[in-house]
């Protein structure tokens, strides 16, 4: 069941955080092409029979230890931009998996050791009126990205807005395991959205075809009390990805705000 809120505390965090100024920008796409991008022990989590992948940049403030508190002058803050999409385990939890994570603060790189797929690169995030402007470009070169948005008004979320939004767990796989990082915040803010431009070059990157057809688009102002858990190994049993789940099938419904709607979207 995917949740409006978190799932589950995070009572001893190994990082907290803010997250701010984020645009999530959807794109459905053929499950057996993004099935074939994951691990074993995965399986696209499918919406009214679509996968989706997720261009989703921010800001990334007030990074801290447990036990630092968000008011210390000088906590890095920094732009970071991630391209996911939304699977299922074995155990039928959803989360995320990342197809990259594009960062401009090295110290991010450290969680390459359990297999989350950082670049580093030169990013921005900038406000100019009423539109929010993102750029990037991996270090090394060939991989980029630009995104201008206009935010409209709040939204009541839909199960489809939802069901975009709100994971509460991510994946990572290395030395020949899966990792589960659980992660807790307040329900997202969200506002509807409009993209005035967007090039970006981390779909063909990531191993897939160009995005088709009109993304759907949120943003939000942002969640302040992030809470990342410390990410622990999973072993996936069995062969062969797990059954992918349709918006619903049983158990694969959001769990949404009260009067959500049912999967209008935004």
């Amino acid at each position: 069941m995917v949740a409006y809120g978190a799932e589950q505390r995070v009572r001893i965090p190994a990082l907290r955080a803010g997250w701010l100024r984020q645009t999530f920008v959807h794109w459905p796409y053929p499950p057996q092409a993004v099935q074939a991008l994951l691990p074993r022990g995965l399986a696209v989590d499918a919406y009214e029979g679509a996968a989706w992948v997720s261009l989703t940049p921010f800001v990334m403030a007030g990074v801290r230890p447990p036990g630092v508190p968000g008011s210390l002058p000088g906590l890095p803050t920094f732009a970071e931009t991630n391209l996911r999409t939304y699977v299922r385990d074995r155990d039928g939890r959803d989360g995320l998996w990342f197809l990259t994570i594009e960062v401009a603060c090295p110290l991010m790189l450290a969680a390459w050791a359990v297999g989350v797929p950082y670049h580093q690169g030169t990013l921005r995030v900038a406000a100019h009126g009423d539109v929010v402007s993102y750029t990037g470009t991996r270090w090394g070169g060939g991989v980029s990205y630009r995104l201008t948005v206009r935010p409209g008004a709040p939204l009541r979320p839909t199960e489809r807005d939802v069901w975009l939004t709100s994971r509460w767990r991510a994946y990572s796989r290395r030395y020949g395991l899966l990792w589960r990082t659980p992660v807790e915040h307040e329900p997202w803010p969200l506002r509807a959205a409009v993209v005035e431009e967007a090039e970006q070059t981390l779909t063909g990157a990531a191993g897939l075809p160009p995005p088709a057809g009109e993304p759907v688009v949120h943003f939000s102002d942002g969640v302040r009390h992030v809470r990342l858990g410390p990410p622990r190994p999973w072993t996936p049993d069995g062969s062969g990805p797990p059954g992918a789940h349709r918006s619903g099938a049983p158990g694969s419904r959001p769990s949404g705000p009260p009067g959500a709607g049912s999967g209008a979207g935004a």
